[in-house]
């Protein structure tokens, strides 16, 4: 019922950067404000943007399927130790069952499929939630981090990490 399909389609982008508009308009307005979310989707989460992460190999996005529909996605990047979790976004009615845990399943499997034993990923401070469900799913915190994103705005967030034993 949860299928894991990678981006390649301009299609595919599309549905990713209007899935990236709904979720972070209702989950990071209220963190974040309205200006740095409507910031971030224009410079990261547009078709463009999205268009220019994947040919230029930086990322590779992922649809979460539920059912046949397009539910959320994910971004990863392969580095030299470890798989960086960039993006798991859900919309909010689809959160609590299971599309995140079976997107991280399939990270774990790219890391296992290539040797590393390790998953990292920022969560914004004031991303509760998140926080608590990455906690729930054996991450670690390994500190703070504050990242200048340009137009006045930064990313406050902690760095989260998952390391696995085989």
């Amino acid at each position: 019922m949860i299928e894991i399909i990678r981006v390649a389609t301009r299609e595919q982008i599309q549905t990713t950067a209007t899935l990236a508009a709904e979720i972070w308009q209702e989950h990071y307005t209220p963190i974040i404000g309205a200006d740095q979310v409507k910031y971030m989707i224009a410079r990261f989460q547009g078709p463009e943007a999205i268009t220019q992460q994947i040919d230029s190999g930086e990322l590779v996005y992922f649809l979460i399927h539920f059912a046949g529909n397009a539910e959320g996605y994910f971004a990863i990047q392969l580095r030299p130790n470890e798989v960086f979790l960039s993006k798991l976004y859900v919309r909010a009615r689809m959160r609590g069952r299971g599309l995140a845990a079976r997107a991280l399943q399939f990270v774990k499997a790219v890391a296992a499929d290539n040797c590393l034993k390790r998953i990292s990923l920022t969560v914004n401070k004031n991303n509760k939630l998140a926080l608590q469900a990455y906690e729930k799913l054996g991450f670690a915190s390994e500190g703070p981090t504050v990242t200048d994103i340009g137009g006045g705005f930064v990313m406050d967030d902690y760095i989260l990490a998952l390391n696995m034993t085989k």
